[in-house]
């Protein structure tokens, strides 16, 4: 009898990209790990490696997605375990604020969304026991904090300014949410959207803000308020925000939804 030989299948995948774009993913886990983490994972991460950790079959793109997706959601585990809800970032004095303060959105300064001000209201639904919509006076005659503190891009860039307004954990509270809950949901009036972990939501840095530098927000920065958490990279903090939503359902993001890191902490 003959023998049968079987030729070896042909992997649809480009092996040394998939596992660049999972190192990339590993390594940003921990923004304050050692250099030569990447090098080193670099050189011994494997597909066979990769396949295991992620328990996939690396044959076409669809599963070196869910594998790669996998690796993401591992990240966003790691860094929720490693969030200290009461460890401050750091503050700074006015005089070193950064001026003028980047403008930075998916989109163009000349196509910021102008928001009609006396119209606005800020619809608030979800696990809470307060469903309803909020004016801007309302918010602004709560409470007020400031801060100065650096926001942190992720394309390697980063400023500081100084915002001002409600405190979250504050807003939170008082609109009876579920505390325990997993997310908190963002819409926006540019069409943005993302979603930030509860632990997060209540940190004492996490600001509703309504002012930058002391005046109401501008347009560019986000009015007529965004999220402003220095504990995160840039883009978990959106602007022009219309709708907050509590929920145990996982919201994803605009960014997010495209391969970004959920967690994003900076």
């Amino acid at each position: 009898h003959a023998m049968l030989i079987k030729t070896p299948t042909r992997l649809a995948i480009d092996g040394d990209a998939v596992l660049k774009e999972a190192v990339n993913r590993i390594s940003h886990a921990s923004q304050s790990a050692q250099p030569g983490r990447r090098d080193f994972l670099r050189r011994s991460l494997t597909l066979g490696g990769l396949a295991m950790l992620t328990g996939c079959t690396l044959v076409d793109e669809a599963s070196v997605e869910t594998a790669l997706s996998r690796i993401s959601r591992m990240n966003d585990d790691v860094q929720a375990w490693l969030f200290d809800p009461n460890r401050l970032a750091p503050t700074y004095p006015d005089s070193i604020i950064t001026r003028p303060f980047p403008f930075n959105a998916y989109y163009g300064e000349d196509e910021v969304r102008e928001v009609e001000q006396s119209s606005y209201r800020l619809e608030v639904t979800g696990l809470v026991a307060h469903k309803r919509k909020w004016a801007l006076p309302e918010l602004r005659a709560m409470p007020q904090i400031d801060q100065v503190t650096r926001h942190i891009c992720v394309e390697g860039w980063s400023a500081i300014g100084k915002w001002g307004g409600v405190s979250f954990a504050r807003f939170l509270r008082q609109v009876g949410a579920d505390l325990s809950a997993k997310y908190v949901g963002f819409k926006c009036a540019d069409d943005y959207f993302t979603s930030i972990d509860m632990p997060t939501a209540l940190h004492p840095q996490t600001v509703l803000a309504l002012t930058y530098d002391g005046q109401p927000l501008p347009p560019k920065y986000g009015f007529p308020m965004k999220l402003r958490m220095p504990t995160k990279l840039g883009y978990k903090n959106p602007k022009h925000i219309q709708a907050i939503f509590v929920t145990n359902t996982y919201p994803g993001g605009y960014w997010e939804d495209q391969g970004y890191n959920w967690f994003g902490g900076s």
